[in-house]
């Protein structure tokens, strides 16, 4: 199915709020809801987990069992646990500017399997790095999920003989995004903790607390006592990028909240360690789409 087609499918209403067009696959289905009015605490549950990705508009997000409210916008990514509902306010839709989300169910057999794998090819001292945790997850993705996603939408719409393969490894690598999303929080909610402590989580804390300063390498290696090459092996095993553009990605986090936050451009800009204005502002529109300006607006 091209893109036109696509379109002309979601263009064939049923309903006003949350619109779907789905397409289902193995151990997956991958569904395109579209919002043409105004609402409230609209309910959303599955019984598998539930990757959620905004395209167009914006969301706010309730869960009540964790006393969560907080606004989904676009190049962000939510994640719902299996059985976990959600109310969804849609404050901006109308029939001129849909709000558009994109959801992928994904069985937790695949999510185990994918874990599995992984935890086969990591040498920690824990044997379980890899271990999906059934909570929440809400975060700014980087522009490799964005151009998976996108990839995924025509994987799921298309027909052709190898499309199931196609789709099953396109699968194998967002879950694998969100386990290592999730074992990075996990390695950083363990600095504090002796027994659970690694040598890599030791190098981020360090990144952390040093994220406006130039990356210095052999710091980090001689932090984790590893070799150069080691600590990159590891590094990209772990978090699947290296340990610079992750670096990045921590600024400009960090340089989005500020700027919602409502501080000046150049200032943020410096502060979370960029060295040249133009760059930044670049860096920040490939990442999220926007530039900096449309941010605190």
């Amino acid at each position: 199915m091209h893109t036109s087609q696509l379109n002309k499918k979601r263009q064939q209403l049923d309903v006003l709020i949350e619109n779907k067009v789905t397409f289902a696959a193995d151990n997956s289905e991958l569904s395109i809801y579209d919002t043409y009015q105004s609402a409230q605490k609209v309910a959303l549950h599955s019984n598998e987990l539930l990757f959620c990705a905004m395209l167009s508009g914006k969301k706010v997000m309730h869960v009540e069992s964790s006393q969560y409210h907080k606004a989904f916008l676009p190049h962000e990514s939510f994640v719902l646990a299996p059985e976990q509902g959600v109310l969804i306010d849609f404050p901006q839709a109308s029939m001129s500017t849909p709000t558009t989300c994109l959801a992928i169910e994904i069985s937790t057999d695949k999510i185990t399997s994918v874990a599995n794998a992984l935890n086969m090819q990591q040498n920690f001292a824990h044997d379980s790095l890899f271990e999906y945790v059934p909570q929440l997850v809400h975060t700014q993705h980087n522009i490799q999920t964005q151009q998976l996603l996108e990839r995924m939408v025509h994987l799921f719409s298309e027909q052709g003989a190898q499309r199931h393969y196609l789709i099953d490894l396109s699968l194998n690598e967002l879950i694998t995004r969100l386990l290592q999303q999730q074992s990075r929080e996990l390695l950083l909610a363990s600095c504090d903790k002796p027994h659970l402590k690694t040598n890599v989580s030791d190098a981020l804390l360090y990144i952390e607390e040093h994220l406006n300063e130039t990356l210095d390498i052999n710091t980090l290696c001689k932090i984790a006592c590893m070799s150069r090459s080691k600590f990159y092996q590891q590094f990209k095993l772990t978090f699947g990028t290296s340990p610079a553009l992750w670096q990045q990605q921590l600024r400009l986090k960090k340089a989005r909240t500020q700027l919602l936050q409502g501080h000046a451009i150049s200032k943020v800009c410096f502060d979370v360690g960029f060295n040249s204005a133009s760059h930044f502002s670049r860096l920040f529109k490939q990442t999220f789409g926007i530039a900096p300006k449309e941010c605190r607006h």
